[in-house]
């Protein structure tokens, strides 16, 4: 068990929070910040589909941990960047499971480089997938909420998403970035890592007509990176 797997557990011991009867979706759910989701959630009572791109055997001892809490789970290999593997992806779920109730876009990568050796490809390819991958997983439950209508015997959103991402607080063309152009190592060490930092996930909860509206910030979760915090704040998010 590590660190944040044990935080999980104190936390829903403390809270008593339950998603029974919910299904959810967290995608990079084989390792890290998503295991901890998946795992968090079914402890809470949720079904889970376990999102991966690479990472097989990881992404199935994820599931076999979700099995060995009671809660049913299921694996499915799908790149968030690509439209067509998300569609298959929640057809797939949705086949599993019925529905979805809770989409964790939670997906994301980094390619290191310095700033002004980076690449286009490189560039893109963080783009791709820690924002247009939010962008086809949000758009694709939003239409699943859309179609099934309320369950209120499961919870009072029409559904719930949660974004999150690992990103620098800092835009391209800022001081940092400029100052790092003229020379100044330390600050050229900000942009270095496309895709690094800290992870926040706000929430949306979608009501009835598809109406979102984005609710408090729930937290940090723990990535080994800058800042961290509980884990089991997700949980609360999909609550």
């Amino acid at each position: 068990m590590d660190i944040r797997e044990s935080k999980i557990m104190r936390h829903q011991a403390f809270t008593g929070l339950s998603l029974a009867g919910q299904k959810a979706l967290i995608t990079g759910a084989n390792s890290g910040i998503g295991k901890a989701v998946a795992i968090a959630m079914a402890e809470a009572g949720a079904s889970v589909v376990v999102n991966y791109v690479n990472g097989d055997d990881e992404a199935h001892a994820v599931a076999d941990q979700i099995v060995g809490f009671g809660s049913r789970a299921i694996v499915c290999r799908a790149d968030v960047s690509n439209e067509c593997q998300v569609a298959d992806m929640f057809e797939e779920a949705c086949t599993a499971f019925g529905t979805l109730d809770i989409v964790v876009a939670n997906a994301g990568l980094q390619r290191d480089a310095p700033f002004a050796e980076m690449t286009l490809a490189q560039w893109n390819t963080v783009l791709n997938v820690n924002l247009t991958g939010q962008f086809l997983c949000a758009r694709a439950a939003v239409r699943e909420f859309l179609r099934r209508g309320r369950r209120t015997h499961v919870s009072r959103a029409l559904g719930k998403i949660i974004c999150m991402s690992s990103v620098r607080s800092h835009s391209v063309g800022g001081s940092r970035e400029l100052r790092s152009i003229q020379g100044r190592r330390n600050d050229a060490d900000e942009v270095d890592r496309p895709g690094a930092g800290t992870a926040r996930h706000p929430r949306q909860r979608i009501g009835s007509g598809g109406d979102a509206r984005p609710d408090q910030h729930s937290g940090l979760v723990d990535t080994g990176g800058l800042r961290s915090a509980d884990a089991a704040g997700a949980v609360q998010a999909a609550w």
